[in-house]
Order: structure tokens, then C-alpha cells, then sequence
């Protein structure tokens, strides 16, 4: 937990698996300018399945608003699922990139 004054701001790591027609169709970069509007470092990456796996950490919060956008309407493509995990922010990681 990082400590800002008498906030404290819960770092978290979000992997989110997101599955439908999600690949060429300019999903990867959608997220990318999602996380950076909200401050997040990480990645999004095609899978050789079809799904995009995106990771992003920073606080919890801003990580919990782009799960919400990856799962709402405003989806490039056509989402069929989101799966979601949650953990402790490994840290190190810097920008967020389209791989």
C-alpha cells in the first residue's frame, strides 16, 4: 500500500482475459489509450486462441474503471467475455504497450 499523507492508495495488478472478436480490429490500441487516460502501466496481447490478455497495474480503482470499460459498449469489436484476476502490483513496469 502506498502511502500519500493520510491516503492510502491499494496497488493492484489486474490481468483481464477478454474473449470475441477482439483481434484486428483495433482493440489493443482502445485499451491502451484507456489505460493511459487512467494512469495504469501494462499491456495488452494478442493470444494465439483469439483473445486479448491485458494487464495493467496502478490503483485498484483506476484499474476497476478499465475492467468496466472493457466490459461496456464502447468496445471496438465484438466483446463476448471478460475474465478477470486480481493481485498484488509486481511493480517495474512502465508505459503500457501493445504487444
Amino acid at each position: 500500500m502506498l502511502s500519500l499523507g493520510s491516503t492510502a492508495v491499494q496497488q493492484v495488478r489486474l490481468t483481464a482475459w477478454v474473449r470475441g472478436r477482439v483481434q484486428n480490429v483495433g482493440f489493443r490500441w482502445w485499451t491502451r489509450a484507456r489505460a493511459l487516460e487512467l494512469g495504469l502501466a501494462g499491456s495488452a496481447t494478442n493470444l494465439d486462441d483469439g483473445r486479448v490478455e491485458v494487464v495493467a497495474e496502478g490503483p485498484e480503482a483506476d484499474c476497476q474503471a478499465l475492467l468496466d470499460a472493457l466490459r461496456g459498449p464502447g468496445t471496438p469489436g465484438r466483446v463476448l467475455g471478460v475474465t478477470a484476476r486480481w493481485s498484488v502490483a509486481r511493480g517495474g513496469l512502465t508505459g503500457f504497450v501493445e504487444r
